[in-house]
């Protein structure tokens, strides 16, 4: 199997590490509120509102936070028009990226992502330019310790889970149709699921040199930090040794 991105772990780590809660806060308000736009405010019926309700509660989001950004979505609030756009993009050295952008202005989120592109190197790309290099999948990230992970990896292959990898978290990948199945088979065995939702996972991962692999990272970073950029999926080997260096 093509190997899978170490950026999701690095981003949940830097999240705590680095304070960026205001940013944590903006993107998990937006997500409430399209789920709640989507299929209503009850997490019962409405599975993506359920994710949306773990990634919020896995930040510490207040609970006045949720409320209001659910209420945003059923249209018991005010609030601006969102908008779900998803953009591809190369990195330097080619590497490339998919950009998950939820914004009110759609002009301003683009203008931003060429600011990045422009300062610290790479460029958007045309729609299907690089798409292609990533599959969708379920991911299921789990915080603590796996006890036995030969049991661990029984149980979520079994419910249809393709991947595990073990590490600071424990990453749980699937195909689209089998994640729920995957989720829930987790909960039920008595695991406390931090993040669970939908990625596009590369197909094959570049390496760089060093310094090349910084810069890349670099780029990752400052997408990361605007706040239309709800996430980015990169084609990048993140190498033990570029995490020692960050």
């Amino acid at each position: 199997m093509a190997g899978h991105s170490k950026w999701a772990n690095i981003k949940h780590r830097k999240a705590r590490t680095d304070a960026k809660r205001a940013k944590e806060f903006t993107v998990a308000a937006k997500e409430l509120t399209l789920a709640a736009r989507e299929g209503g405010g009850d997490p019962n019926f409405n599975n993506r509102l359920r994710l949306a309700l773990l990634k919020a509660r896995a930040v510490n989001m207040p609970k006045d936070n949720i409320d209001r950004a659910i209420k945003r979505g059923t249209g018991e609030l005010e609030g601006g028009e969102l908008l779900e756009i998803l953009y591809e993009a190369y990195a330097p050295h080619g590497v490339g990226l998919v950009i998950e952008v939820v914004t009110d202005n759609k002009n301003r989120a683009v203008a931003e992502l060429r600011h990045v592109f422009n300062k610290y190197g790479g460029s958007l790309a045309e729609s299907g330019s690089v798409a292609w290099q990533f599959t969708r999948k379920g991911q299921v990230t789990i915080e603590q310790p796996i006890d036995d992970e030969d049991e661990f990896f029984l149980l979520v292959a079994d419910a249809g889970a393709d991947d595990v990898e073990f590490g600071e978290t424990t990453q749980v990948y699937c195909e689209l149709d089998m994640f729920k199945e995957v989720r829930d088979s987790i909960e039920e065995a008595g695991y406390e699921i931090a993040e669970a939702g939908l990625i596009y996972d590369p197909n094959n991962l570049v390496e760089l040199e060093m310094s090349q692999a910084l810069q890349v990272m670099n780029v990752l970073e400052k997408l990361e930090d605007l706040d239309d950029v709800q996430n980015v999926f990169s084609a990048i080997d993140i190498t033990d040794e570029v995490l020692a260096a960050m």
